[in-house]
């Protein structure tokens, strides 16, 4: 009987370890760690695909009555569930959930200082491909609460609506109108914020949109200089080629792979899963496709990375493509998705900005990319670069997912936030 009990439990290990063992490069911070976590995501992302619900009548049933018959729906419900934190207050830090002009957000008020009567701010939006996650789950919650404590200031995380109840540009819609009520003279009067000191900043998919929320206000007169930096974490910042370098080295690096990344795009623009292949290898912006070629030099590789980037890889340039993908996802070439293919004349006005890029992150280049593009406009710009990081590594800093990487992001990031705001 024994022996038996230690043949299965042996057969279980090593089943186990099969699962959650996935190759990854040597330089990855905590490699284990990141297995487990992937295995993680894996786990919950194949429960929520049906098959196990399936299995369980009871539990299927209860999806089916909160209505969460998509799959991110799903998904997202068992990521909130798990991790969502009621506004809890410290002795430090003051939490609110509120709504600013009918969109939610929570905010974190650091301590009064009487030498210091007006704080600094900083607008923060989550990632979680503009599709999952939330502005009051641990990872952010516990973020900007340490932002506001260490900065001494307020810090406004965005609760904007998430795929698959709206889609592109809805999401953009939510930021901008939660900061413009912010900046209002008796808004910031309220929370003691001082009008000249306050940031944007987010992280991947909300990287993308504080990208596009400062793109905006740089260009309407009266919203021009109301920003004083940017803070940009790993962001999605374009949807023109799948096939940088970064893409190519990472393109199944937890925990974010490339065909991850481009199914997120395509729920984003609420088009079809059938288009996935063909992006994946640039089928929609081939050479026949004139608007997507020319706006393809905007984030020319070959030039805007450097050699220790670049090395050996190969653009990808199909000469015809599937033209139904345009056709179908013209949101696909627009500057308000994809700010890096913005003009030049719209990055000359933006503000002192930071870029945080991690090595095995299929988004890496994007943030280089648009950091030489910056500095080509004359904007100040710091590139800050972690060999040892992948996407999504800033907000994993306590025990269980505390990875090394992770605080050493999170530290620089809020030092640099404190050094320039």
């Amino acid at each position: 009987m024994m022996r038996s009990s230690c043949v299965v439990l042996t057969a279980l290990v090593a089943l186990a370890a099969y699962y959650i063992y996935i190759p990854l490069p040597s330089s990855v911070s905590d490699p284990w760690k990141l297995m487990l976590l992937d295995a993680t995501f894996r786990s919950a992302q194949q429960l929520e695909t049906g098959s196990q619900w399936k299995l369980l009548s009871s539990q299927s049933n209860l999806i089916h009555y909160l209505g969460l018959s998509h799959h991110l729906l799903t998904l997202n419900f068992i990521i909130i569930s798990v991790g969502k934190k009621s506004a809890w207050s410290s002795a430090q830090v003051k939490v609110t959930d509120t709504d600013f002009d009918g969109v939610e957000v929570r905010v974190f008020e650091g301590p009064p200082k009487p030498e210091e009567p007006l704080k600094r701010s900083v607008v923060y939006i989550h990632g979680g491909g503009w599709a999952l996650g939330s502005a009051k789950i641990k990872y952010y919650d516990e973020l900007c609460m340490e932002m506001a404590e260490e900065l001494n200031a307020v810090i406004v995380s965005v609760e904007y609506r998430l795929v698959p109840k709206v889609c592109f540009p809805e999401q953009i819609h939510d930021v901008v109108r939660a900061t413009k009520y912010f900046l209002q003279p008796e808004v910031l009067q309220k929370y003691s914020v001082d009008p000249g000191r306050i940031g944007i900043s987010g992280d991947s998919a909300g990287g993308n949109l504080a990208a596009v929320l400062c793109q905006q206000f740089s260009q309407d007169v009266n919203l021009k200089k109301k920003l004083k930096v940017q803070a940009l974490i790993y962001p999605v910042l374009q949807a023109l080629d799948f096939n940088t370098p970064s893409y190519q080295q990472n393109v199944n690096i937890p925990i974010l792979p490339r065909h991850t990344m481009v199914k997120y795009w395509i729920e984003y623009f609420k088009g079809s899963y059938d288009f996935v292949q063909a992006m994946v290898v640039n089928n929609h912006t081939s050479l026949d496709e004139e608007e997507a070629t020319a706006l393809r030099a905007h984030l020319n590789w070959t030039s805007l990375l450097p050699a220790s980037i670049t090395k050996n890889y190969k653009p990808v340039v199909q000469t015809t493509g599937n033209a139904r993908i345009l056709q179908e996802i013209p949101q696909l070439l627009d500057a308000r998705s994809a700010p890096l293919i913005a003009d030049q004349e719209v990055l000359k006005h933006l503000p002192k900005t930071y870029i945080l890029t991690c090595e095995h992150d299929v988004l890496r280049d994007d943030g280089i990319m648009y950091a030489k593009r910056l500095e080509s406009a004359d904007v100040e710009v710091t590139l800050d670069y972690f060999e040892d990081g992948f996407h999504g590594c800033m907000i994993f800093t306590r025990w269980p997912t505390n990875f090394a990487v992770g605080i050493r992001t999170k530290n620089s990031y809020i030092e640099w936030l404190d050094r320039n705001l």
